[in-house]
């Protein structure tokens, strides 16, 4: 799913951008890894400049323990998925937004990793952790950074920091023009998950996001179920507009 980004605060420019839907198989990372690769190649095939793949594109997301979570985590740059994804974006000149289950020593971090043909532009780390994930994951600990790119400048998001909108507007405030959002959007606790127009809660927030700070904002979530939990899929770009430049997607195929 892409969409062709006309204008960012202000200076011309013309860059594809796709939000790539997957299904992560808990656990299996090289399994995970492969399937990125695929999906990139076959959005960059389609003109994409930039990629943006979901939260724990590398191990899933529904743990059973923190123990379970730790044998899949990864080193950030050093680990096997962003190493690979610096490789892929060298060879195809793209950049690429992920999630990664990221470990540094003893401490696991819900994180996403910008690279490009020049390597790794940065890392983010998830501040607002969601439900089980306080049980495997430290809070974010390198507030919130923007990175400047060809493209323009990029700041990074987890799913639900989403829902926290001084989040999104620190990253405008420091002159973001895109924020990506690496998602596992679940269904609500309570009450309906999608209204009659197939949106989800999270594809209003991605609008709002979006429209209340005059940027793009690309919201890539996940489909598939793990251990029983089924994830929304519903991928959406949104513009300065608030409106959904594409999207969403489907909720449940890889695209």
């Amino acid at each position: 799913m892409s969409w062709n980004m006309e204008k960012t605060r202000g200076q011309e420019s013309r860059w594809k951008v796709a939000a790539l839907q997957m299904e992560p198989i808990l656990g299996q990372t090289d399994q995970n890894l492969k399937k990125s690769l695929e999906l990139i190649d076959r959005a960059v095939d389609q003109g994409a400049k930039l990629v943006v793949l979901p939260e724990l594109t590398n191990s899933g997301w529904n743990f059973n323990s923190r123990q379970e979570a730790y044998e899949t985590a990864e080193s950030i740059p050093g680990g096997k998925t962003v190493s690979t994804w610096m490789k892929k974006a060298a060879e195809r000149d793209i950049y690429i937004v992920g999630g990664v289950c990221e470990r540094e020593g003893v401490d696991l971090f819900n994180s996403a990793v910008l690279v490009g043909p020049e390597g790794l532009i940065g890392k983010y780390r998830k501040i607002h952790l969601f439900d089980i994930e306080q049980l495997f994951f430290e809070p974010g600990n390198l507030g919130l950074p923007v990175f400047s790119t060809p493209i323009g400048k990029i700041g990074l998001l987890i799913c639900y920091d989403l829902w926290f909108p001084e989040a999104a507007r620190i990253l405008m405030l420091q002159g973001a023009d895109i924020i990506c959002a690496p998602s596992d959007w679940t269904p609500a606790p309570k009450g309906r998950n999608w209204d009659e127009k197939d949106y989800c809660m999270a594809n209003y927030l991605v609008m709002t996001a979006a429209h209340t700070n005059q940027v793009f904002v690309v919201g890539a979530c996940r489909v598939g179920t793990d251990r029983g939990l089924t994830f929304l899929g519903r991928s959406m770009i949104a513009g300065p507009s608030g409106w959904p430049l594409v999207g969403p997607a489907s909720g449940d195929q890889e695209e």
